[in-house]
């Protein structure tokens, strides 16, 4: 009887990168809130902008 045995190890598979899933549509209703949230980031910017101006003004 043999003291031990030598067992084949198979090389790790190669993962290959998947295709990218298609994108579905964007239903109506997320389309309008990316509107409204990307109006509202525009608008606080633009606060946040005249903000630093009268602080710069004061000086």
């Amino acid at each position: 009887m043999p003291a031990f045995t030598f067992e084949k190890i198979t090389p790790p598979v190669r993962r290959t990168p998947t295709a990218a899933a298609p994108k579905k549509p964007r239903g109506v209703m997320r389309q309008m809130i990316d509107r409204i949230a990307e109006r509202r980031a525009k608008r606080t910017l633009q606060d946040e902008r005249a903000l630093q101006r009268d602080e710069k003004a004061a000086e």
